[in-house]
């Protein structure tokens, strides 16, 4: 069979798997990640019947999905709104990393895998994963919630924490010079650096290029100046999803509402994709082994994200309810823990982190969809109220 013919099949067959899935995620009443993750678990290494023909296919479709999901949580704020959250997530920021980082080294240094592994599963239990919370927060019709821009916050200050570890992680595991690593590091804080001063000083200028009322150029401008600073930003060293997140903080007024408007399908579409290809691309006969020691440092980790994130929706006078929202949604990692494990395994360190930060991964994506609808149970509002009378409140939640 022709390899074009093949890839139409496989992407056709799977998208209509997606919506079957999609369609019984809503019923139920539950985020369609899960269903996703496990679609492409079935037909990835492993699985049932592996996908050949799709999967450079796919793996450009969630790359620009996780784009997406970022740009346009971007286009919800204000440049002048996110450097306000920042600012009160500082002290959170440094908690996070504190929390989340030591059970990740303490786990390999455990394990017997030595500092250098230590330094990776830590990078791999820190951060979550922007684009699951992004969709999770969509999801659930919490983005205009008061606890989000905390939430935000601590995302970003992640992100934006990247671009100091992975040069410095690829140093040490492939064993480049300091000057090296040093050069590395500084460019890339000095790209994070300059978009942040773009967005912030002259977006309303950026707004002004492209044609509020005019969809179609509208959308290929937006879609195509997002694309072209997330490939510039990841070519040195920083996130992808940080450059597509700051070019929505750019964008404001009609040009930003418009954009967000025109660009929801396309995000719906790719960020789905993202999804699926994860699971098509972690190889599910290695996760068995890898199960026991991933349950646990999930277990663990999503505690210290709960302190996390109620720290930092505390600390922008964020109610208890809204505390533990706040907390619950960091609980997923994902694509950075991915790439985190992947540069260990390369450098050949510790080949057995890859299957564990795939089944870790997993494990807090499918369990933090669900722990992130507890707060909306009845039962647990009556709990925290009950527990709130009894002391004073610390805000609205």
């Amino acid at each position: 069979m022709h390899e074009t013919t093949l890839l139409l099949i496989e992407v056709g067959a799977l998208l209509l798997g997606m919506s079957l899935l999609g369609r019984l995620a809503l019923l139920i009443g539950i985020s369609p990640i899960p269903f996703y993750l496990l679609l492409g678990l079935a037909f990835g290494e492993g699985g049932l019947i592996p996908l050949d023909a799709s999967n450079e296919f796919l793996q450009t479709g969630s790359e620009i999905g996780i784009i997406l999901l970022l740009a346009l949580l971007g286009l919800e704020y204000t440049a002048t709104e996110l450097f306000g959250s920042l600012k009160s997530a500082r002290l959170p920021g440094i908690l996070d990393g504190l929390l989340n980082a030591l059970p990740g080294a303490a786990l390999a240094l455990l394990l017997g895998w030595g500092p250098v592994a230590a330094v990776a599963l830590a990078g791999v239990t820190w951060v979550s994963s922007s684009g699951v919370i992004a969709k999770l927060l969509r999801d659930l019709g919490r983005l205009s919630n008061r606890e989000t821009p905390a939430i935000l916050a601590v995302l970003v200050i992640e992100d934006l924490a990247m671009a100091f570890y992975l040069p410095v992680l690829s140093a040490i595991v492939i064993g480049v010079s300091l000057l090296q690593g040093a050069i590395s590091v500084a460019v890339a804080v000095g790209v994070v650096a300059l978009i942040l001063y773009v967005a912030l000083r002259h977006g309303h200028i950026v707004s002004r290029l492209f044609p509020a009322d005019q969809y179609e150029p509208l959308l290929l401008g937006v879609l195509g100046l997002t694309m072209l600073v997330a490939g510039l930003a990841a070519q040195v060293g920083v996130s992808a999803a940080v450059g597509a997140f700051l070019v929505g903080i750019a964008l404001s007024g009609r040009v930003a509402a418009n954009a967000s408007q025109v660009l929801t399908p396309l995000r719906d579409l790719f960020a789905a994709t993202f999804f699926v290809f994860f699971g098509l691309t972690s190889d599910s006969s290695g996760l068995v082994p890898m199960l026991l020691p991933a349950l646990a440092l999930a277990v663990v980790t999503i505690f210290t994200k709960l302190i996390t994130g109620a720290y930092a929706a505390r600390q922008a006078g964020v109610g208890t309810l809204g505390q533990w929202r706040a907390g619950l949604s960091l609980a997923p990692r994902g694509e950075f823990s991915i790439v985190i494990a992947g540069i260990a395994v390369a450098a050949g360190v510790a080949p057995a982190i890859a299957p564990l930060a795939t089944a870790y991964v997993l494990i807090t994506i499918i369990a933090g969809t669900f722990l992130a609808r507890l707060p909306d149970a009845a039962w647990f509002r009556a709990a925290v109220r009950r527990r709130a009378a009894a002391r004073p409140a610390a805000g609205p939640a």
